[in-house]
């Protein structure tokens, strides 16, 4: 039987396994216990009420947190020779299209989040097999096929996140850094909960937020109160 760390005992002290906490509460008690030696990433976890193996009841879309993830996003742009200046300018760490497409191929993937146009989208589908896995294909509906490819780069930088509903019915996403304050931890999750309430679909029945988590890296979970957060 494993042990359980002097760490994780402090950790499930503090949190009443009885209770369902308030966002607010929750944001401020997850930052009490994260107590790893890096700055942990600070993680929500909802499960909606909704059948994902139904096309109109498919949860996804991207959310701007108001203040940032606190990670420093590696963007790569594949785009013609004529976007590329711009998309340097906005601040893409790369930016190419044969050359990065060859690299792919050959396995690096050193990269976070991968912007193209719809005019390169015929050689970018190729690397659905590397890309798709690992979550790095572009999308239309996250807004990472686009012709302003600046404006894409721009808002992944400060803080854009995509997210999608997996094959359980649950949407895993990073909101935070352990080292934010409560307010901007609290700011941050409630901009992704909000989102996903304006995206529940018509088709889903019945109660939308089967529940919500809140962690950090290593941390226990903390359950969040879900009634009052649909407005």
């Amino acid at each position: 039987m494993a042990r359980i760390s002097k760490k994780r005992k402090d950790a499930l002290a503090k949190i009443d396994s009885s209770k369902v906490y308030s966002l607010a509460e929750a944001c401020k008690l997850v930052k009490e216990i994260s107590s790893t030696k890096f700055d942990a990433s600070i993680d929500v976890c909802a499960r909606l009420g909704v059948d994902p193996r139904k096309a109109n009841q498919m949860v996804r879309g991207t959310v701007a947190l108001p203040h940032g993830t606190g990670k420093d996003i590696k963007v790569l742009v594949l785009c013609t020779p004529d976007k590329e200046e711009e998309a340097k300018a906005a601040g893409a760490d790369h930016v190419g299209l044969d050359d990065y497409i060859t690299k792919i191929k050959g396995g690096w993937t050193d990269i976070d989040v991968i912007i193209t146009m719809p005019a390169v989208m015929g050689k970018v589908g190729a690397l659905g097999r590397i890309l798709g896995p690992r979550g790095l294909m572009p999308n239309p509906k996250t807004g990472t096929v686009t012709m302003d490819v600046a404006k894409a780069v721009t808002e992944v930088k400060a803080g854009k996140i995509d997210f999608k509903v997996d094959k359980y019915g649950i949407v895993h996403a990073m909101v935070a850094k352990a080292s934010f304050d409560e307010g901007k931890i609290t700011d941050n999750a409630n901009e992704l909960i909000q989102q996903l309430v304006k995206l529940k679909p018509s088709s889903a029945k019945g109660v939308y937020f089967k529940s919500i988590y809140i962690s950090s890296t290593m941390s226990p979970s903390i359950q969040i109160e879900t009634k009052g957060l649909i407005a």
